[in-house]
């Protein structure tokens, strides 16, 4: 077969995809992972016996948003990679900037407060299990935004492996906040930000292997 009738054969009927179809697809993948991962948080954690009260704490709202602001910058750098020749541009500063602002909260909780007072700022009383329990309620929607990509066309599929691995991250994240009872700055700036980081390597290492064509 000739190559110019090999190549109309394959452009025969070929039409463009859906410009949203990897935003679908993604939303999709969280709409399956997040309730699992919800699952995991009452059959295993439970939520803070203080719930209710915690809510009126600014660190509280803290602690589930800045994961939250890291998942949705996530989502748009995902989107992005899952498209051939689609720049990611600024869309990374998204996942730096939260993460950036937590750790200046950090330093100025720490150098503020007293010398005796700063380890147990830091570690709290859960550091043991925060960054392990995080990548456990991130392993649903981890494991569901790596197969929407598998669907779709990325191209750097270690960076969107790492995409996915923040999204799950700052959802996973974002939930154990309702179970947990730390609300220092430092404790979130290590074991939060441990914790988010899991799935992104995961995601890194894993990509090239599950997202290669």
């Amino acid at each position: 077969m000739k190559t110019d009738d090999l190549v109309a054969m394959l452009a025969t009927g070929a039409t463009a995809a859906p410009r949203r179809a990897a935003g679908r697809r993604l939303a999709l993948a969280l709409l399956a992972g997040l309730p699992l991962s919800f699952a995991i948080l009452f059959t295993e954690y439970g939520l803070r016996r203080d719930l209710v009260q915690a809510m009126f704490w600014p660190m509280f709202w803290v602690k589930v948003l800045f994961p939250l602001c890291i998942a949705a910058a996530a989502f748009a750098v995902a989107q992005r990679l899952a498209r051939p020749g689609v720049r990611v541009r600024s869309a990374w500063i998204g996942i730096a900037v939260p993460v950036l602002a937590v750790w200046v909260m950090a330093a100025l909780a720490w150098f503020n407060a007293p010398a005796e007072e700063r380890m147990p700022l830091l570690m709290g009383e859960s550091w043991r299990v925060c960054a392990l329990s995080i990548g456990l309620m991130a392993l649903p929607v981890f494991a569901a935004a790596l197969l929407a990509l598998k669907g779709l066309a990325p191209t750097r599929p270690a960076m969107a492996g790492a995409a996915a691995g923040a999204l799950a991250g700052g959802v996973g994240a974002a939930v154990y906040a309702l179970h947990c009872m730390e609300l220092t700055a430092p404790f979130l700036a290590v074991w939060y930000v441990s914790g988010i980081a899991l799935p992104v390597l995961m995601g890194a290492v894993l990509g090239p292997r599950l997202l290669r064509w």
